[in-house]
């Protein structure tokens, strides 16, 4: 899955996308490197970031999403956002890639049932203003997952199909860097749950490195160790070097 931030403030690349022009070459530029998803968000998570209006997130992923569409590539729309879904969907994108696993939105779950379309829940436990205040766990693994099943029984409710539901621990939202070292060990855990996995740990500070350039490489060496985990997708900056690992492990 390739990072497509339309936004002038996410953490890695914010700014470097951020027009239209911009944003579609470079949606065209992982899909000549190998993608097999674009994720296309137009609202910035990184701890301490302002949220952004719906209509202003919109503006930003919407004609993106309608260009890159009729290429074929599947594409995910990284929003909390219910109407936000519900437009990318009818616009050509295919999943809704939700961080707050529901709890920003109580509309989402309902949207997505309605659109009949995959779903990635995320475990979240407030918006990037406050989360890092947050990283208050006893076994963090196991209030993880317990978190995850309130979210996922809450999804099936609504109507959402669970063949449609991914879900994703949530590394670095509400967590310390000792916190996403534990999940990425016992990652098994996770996966046992019996859902496709989306682990979203791209030059994020817990990999070391000052800037997030120089944790490019920390960031390919997880994909290595991740390979071996039964994981359904990593979610990534650069796409090139992911890919070639997959393919060389078949």
């Amino acid at each position: 899955m390739g990072i497509l931030n339309v936004t002038p403030d996410s953490f890695a690349d914010g700014g470097k996308h951020n027009t239209y022009e911009k944003a579609v070459a470079r949606g065209l530029e992982m899909i000549v490197e190998g993608v097999d998803i674009v994720d296309i968000g137009g609202e910035s998570t990184r701890p301490g970031a302002d949220r952004v209006t719906a209509l202003e997130e919109q503006r930003r992923v919407i004609p993106v999403i309608e260009k890159l569409a009729q290429t074929g590539i599947p594409i995910s729309i990284d929003t909390m956002r219910a109407q936000t879904a519900e437009l990318a969907i009818t616009a050509g994108a295919n999943i809704v890639n939700d961080v707050s696993g529901g709890l920003a939105d109580g509309l989402m779950h309902e949207v997505v049932a309605e659109m009949g379309c995959p779903y990635i829940l995320m475990h979240w436990r407030g918006h990037s203003k406050d989360m890092n205040n947050r990283a208050f766990y006893g076994d963090v693994v196991k209030d993880v997952i317990a978190e995850l099943n309130i979210q996922i029984a809450a999804a099936l409710r609504s109507g959402i199909a669970k063949n449609n539901l991914i879900i994703d621990p949530g590394l670095g939202f509400a967590k310390d860097a000792a916190q996403n070292w534990e999940i990425l060990n016992r990652i098994d855990e996770i996966t046992d749950l019996g859902f496709p996995v989306l682990i979203g740990g791209s030059r994020k500070r817990f990999l070391g490195g000052d800037t997030p350039d120089e944790r490019e490489a920390a960031t390919i060496a997880l994909t290595e160790t991740l390979l071996a985990k039964n994981i359904w997708a990593v979610r990534v900056h650069s796409v090139s070097p992911h890919k070639k690992l997959v393919l060389a492990n078949g």
